[in-house]
């Protein structure tokens, strides 16, 4: 969930949440899968080696690759540290909240500490993610934003004390 704590580094998300259902005129070929996995455990990996792993030529590796970032099927991004940044907290919020999830998650999502939003079911609504730079910084950020949406009736923090694993690297199906 969210960024990885542990080095700086470039993700690849197969799927970006933002994007999900755009891609239905792109088709997920093995291709395109293998693409997508090479790229997931560096995504730094240049055309020409990429072309030379899979088999095809540059040009065309460049355009399978910018039709998947076009279509919504991957992003790839920079993954950093927060700690490294001067971001000293971080913490999951359990959200229960009444009326158009959809609306409330855009809203929360629209927040600047606000990394991951998630619509779930279960005991909690919505996971929020946040990343702040301190105690007094999250307090705000509760206190003052996320708790004063309206609809918003519950409100559950779990800080996060240590990172144990995060990985992007899941392949395709």
């Amino acid at each position: 969930m969210g960024a990885n704590r542990t080095s700086d580094s470039i993700a690849v998300h197969p799927y970006p949440g933002k994007n999900r259902g755009v891609t239905a005129d792109l088709a997920l070929d093995q291709i395109n899968k293998q693409i997508i996995e090479h790229l997931q455990r560096d995504g730094r990996m240049s055309y020409a080696t990429l072309a030379k792993t899979i088999g095809l030529s540059e040009a065309a590796v460049r355009q399978r690759v910018q039709r998947l970032l076009d279509g919504g099927l991957m992003q790839i991004v920079a993954v950093t540290d927060p700690l490294t940044l001067g971001f000293a907290r971080q913490a999951m919020v359990g959200l229960k909240v009444t009326g158009d999830l959809r609306a409330i998650a855009d809203e929360i999502a629209a927040i600047p500490e606000v990394d991951y939003v998630v619509i779930c079911a279960g005991g909690f609504d919505l996971l929020v993610e946040l990343v702040c730079t301190d105690d007094e910084h999250l307090l705000d950020l509760l206190n003052e934003k996320v708790r004063t949406i309206k609809g918003v009736t519950g409100c559950e923090t779990f800080m996060y004390l240590k990172l144990a694993k995060q990985t992007y690297a899941w392949g395709t199906r």
